[in-house]
């Protein structure tokens, strides 16, 4: 019974001191109505309203700011990540080499390039995906120019190796197409390659609209990575929708009608007739009734007769 009421009294908030005090001078048989009562004639106040009536030492930080160094790292890293409004960013690094070498060099001056041209967009996001044997010495069957840059990229936690090893002297290489393929879907980013990933696509499902909907295709134009304005197609989304989270689209642009004001198609001419704001949508039969003074019912029962045999 002592236990019971002294688990009860404590989570009201009071102290176990204070309880057992009131418990041996009341006795252990008494109602939780009479050592309530005892409780607040003593004095004794729950935690929580203490921990309230105490002044606050904390101190309110401006939106943005935050007074300790840790609190700042942190507040700032998750600001980034809520207001980047553009998309994650997945590179093929192998496939951009090849591209930028010619298809004869893995120039990793291409991959450089890439990086850079979304760097300036503003996107925080950027991983490079290169299998892991790229980190070798060059061979005269796999010439690699500027391996420095990889070095660099790994260093700027920008670049990613595949796993591979070596088993009785034959290499074992993970597929580095599925890494680019299951992280760029993870973050619902954008995959920057010219590969089609057909096996892929055909392996899931979802990478299948994954990939058709997110590959953003590239040239390299003198040593200019440049990817093409539309890349979905012509009636597809612009670049800068393409790459952002949240696109924007343009107000709809209205075509002036090539007649003017001969034009003879009234309500159903699909262009812009800035002279017919403020008239009715008339149809040029009734457009003619109307200047000739003719009601509108007339000009209907005339209709019905024509068309009766």
């Amino acid at each position: 019974v002592h236990q019971s009421k002294l688990d009860f009294f404590c989570k009201l908030g009071y102290g176990k001191q204070d309880i057992c005090k009131v418990l041996d001078s009341l006795g252990q048989e008494a109602l939780e109505d009479d050592v309530l009562k005892e409780l607040i004639r003593m004095g004794s106040k729950p935690q929580a309203l203490e921990s309230q009536a105490e002044p606050s030492q904390l101190k309110l930080v401006a939106r943005g700011s935050c007074s300790s160094t840790s609190g700042a790292k942190w507040l700032g890293e998750d600001d980034s990540d809520s207001s980047n409004h553009f998309r994650a960013i997945v590179i093929d690094g192998s496939n951009v080499a090849m591209s930028h070498g010619n298809r004869e060099v893995f120039s990793c001056w291409g991959i450089q390039l890439a990086v850079d041209w979304f760097r300036e967009r503003g996107h925080t996001y950027i991983k490079v995906i290169v299998p892991l044997w790229r980190k070798e010495p060059p061979r005269q069957d796999n010439p690699i120019a500027d391996q420095h840059i990889l070095e660099e990229l790994e260093k700027q936690s920008i670049l990613v190796y595949t796993p591979s090893r070596k088993v009785k002297g034959k290499r074992v290489v993970c597929y580095d197409d599925r890494y680019i393929v299951k992280v760029a879907y993870e973050k619902d980013g954008v995959i920057v390659s010219n590969d089609h990933y057909r096996d892929l696509q055909n392996e899931n499902p979802e990478w299948k609209w994954f990939i058709e909907q997110r590959l953003l295709m590239y040239s390299f134009v003198s040593n200019r990575f440049m990817p093409p304005d539309d890349p979905l197609g012509r009636h597809g989304p612009t670049l800068s929708n393409f790459l952002s989270k949240k696109p924007v689209f343009p107000e709809p642009k209205w075509q002036p009608c090539p007649y003017g004001k001969k034009c003879t198609y009234g309500n159903k001419c699909k262009f812009y007739h800035p002279e017919r704001l403020h008239q009715a949508q008339l149809s040029v039969a009734d457009e003619l009734r109307a200047k000739i003074k003719v009601p509108l019912s007339m000009g209907k029962e005339e209709e019905q007769c024509n068309h009766l045999p």
